[in-house]
């Protein structure tokens, strides 16, 4: 069975922006999540993983909060991407890779991963480098 386009944009909105879904879901709960975060994984995290598996651990890194608004992601007809580019800490030391992208709720620790895609291109992190998810980095709930 697959989702109707109209069904994919509704559930985008709910879950990026906190747009109410008429007569189905809205954003009433007593304190809904504002902010989602960003993490870097070195190896694709999975379906099972948590936003610390395969977590990179270059020296300064942070998790990089978005708004769970318009402001922080763009839904155009199910599809959705980073209304403006997140820029991670700049490193100071250390290294890796980062291969995938996740989007979580927690801005440390284990937290829930909601989703998880690979990052093209690579990014090769390190001391002055300042990893950078783009605007046309996508997120499909679909």
């Amino acid at each position: 069975m697959s989702a109707s386009d109209a069904f994919e944009n509704a559930a985008a909105l709910l879950f990026f922006n906190a747009t109410a879904w008429a007569n189905v879901a809205d954003n009433a709960a007593s304190s809904p999540f504002t902010l989602w975060y960003l993490s870097l994984h070195t190896a694709d995290p999975g379906d099972a993983g948590s936003q610390t598996t395969s977590e990179i651990g270059y020296t300064s890194y942070a998790r990089k909060s978005v708004a769970r608004t318009s402001g922080g992601f763009t839904v155009t007809g199910g599809n959705t991407v980073l209304a403006a580019n997140q820029d991670f800490v700049a490193g100071t030391g250390g290294s890796g890779t980062a291969t995938h992208l996740g989007l979580g709720s927690a801005t440390s620790g284990t937290g829930i991963l909601e989703m998880s895609g690979t990052l093209t291109p690579n990014i090769v992190t390190g001391n002055g480098v300042t990893p950078r998810a783009t605007t046309a980095t996508a997120f499909d709930i679909s």
